[in-house]
């Protein structure tokens, strides 16, 4: 294949990975919601396409999570997120943009590392639990390190009876977190696996 036409599917495959991002974005498809919590799934299309894009192209898969994130949180914010905004909407949109585009290029990074080591298909399996994983340990270690002492949080931490950032992550995303990564792990394992094999890479 000529480096023309790699480019050109690369551009491809990246343009159809953000519009799925989108799709399930402004859809119910990006989310399952219980009565008990809400497991996001926007992250299997990020993993997807760290896999095959490879880490820059998870970064700009996750840098549209991200902004999908914040167009919402201005849009239509949660409790938590119309509270952020009275604070500071600068670093909301930090919060919501700047984990999810680490998010993808970690991901894509670790991806590269488990397929160098091993063909193993568990690596896509790995990749797809790690992408979740790194989504809560960022997006949370962002949102105590810029909102920690807010109202809205010393309320929550009064709620939960919590003293600490490390037990108050716990106590906000502890079995949310287990879900994701369960839900987003398998799924984006299976399709990671399914698609190297349709697409020979």
């Amino acid at each position: 294949m000529s480096n023309t036409s790699s480019k050109t599917r690369y551009m491809v495959e990246l343009a159809m990975m953000i519009a799925v991002i989108l799709l399930m974005a402004f859809t119910p498809l990006g989310y399952i919601r219980t009565p008990f919590l809400t497991v996001t799934l926007i992250t299997i299309p990020v993993v997807v396409g760290a896999m095959f894009l490879g880490p820059k192209g998870g970064m700009v898969c996750g840098l549209a999570f991200g902004l999908t994130s914040f167009y919402t949180a201005l849009t239509a914010p949660s409790l938590m997120m119309a509270a952020f905004m009275t604070v500071n909407p600068i670093y909301v949109a930090i919060l919501c943009i700047i984990p999810r585009a680490l998010e993808g290029l970690f991901c894509g990074l670790i991806f590269k590392a488990l397929r160098k080591a091993s063909k193993n298909p568990v690596t896509y399996y790995i990749a797809g639990i790690s992408c979740p994983a790194i989504n809560t340990i960022l997006f949370m270690g962002t949102l105590v390190l810029l909102f920690y002492n807010c109202e809205y949080v010393v309320n929550m931490r009064e709620t939960l009876g919590v003293s600490n950032p490390l037990a108050f992550v716990v106590a906000v995303v502890g079995v949310q977190a287990l879900f994701e990564v369960a839900a987003c792990g398998i799924v984006s394992g299976a399709l990671g696996q399914g698609l190297n094999r349709v697409l020979k890479r």
